[in-house]
């Protein structure tokens, strides 16, 4: 089988302020409703659902994870340079993001950070 499309959907305490934060970042909105709001990701349009927790729990028939408490899931960010990944840091900070590391080098030709978005869901952003 092979799908038509994938995207992602995660659980929010906060539909406005995640929005906002979402927004501030530039993602463009693939629409929102009383019980989600949605965005773009990427060139290729890769779409993430933030649903209010007390939606999405009962549609997946259990428990969500605690992203304050560990790592459901990371996302990467690609960024074209080390300047356009201290422009994301400066932006996430800005928009109300958590840094979980600063900019660094790492691995063999890597730099790059990871962030958290208001309810602990975690990205990194790097250039490579």
């Amino acid at each position: 089988m092979k799908p038509k499309r994938i995207w992602a959907n995660f659980g929010v305490s906060d539909l406005a302020r995640t929005t906002r934060f979402y927004q501030q970042l530039g993602f463009k909105s693939n629409g929102s409703s009383a019980q989600l709001t949605s965005f773009f990701f990427g060139d290729k349009e890769f779409i993430i659902h933030f649903f209010l927790k007390e939606v999405l729990e009962p549609a997946m028939k259990g428990p969500l994870s605690d992203a304050s408490a560990g790592n459901e899931i990371i996302f990467t960010l690609s960024a074209d340079t080390r300047e356009e990944v201290d422009e994301w840091e400066k932006a996430v900070e800005a928009a109300g993001g958590t840094l979980v590391s600063r900019p660094e080098a790492f691995g063999e030709g890597y730099y790059g950070f990871v962030f958290a978005d208001p309810d602990g869901h975690k990205f990194n952003v790097f250039q490579m």
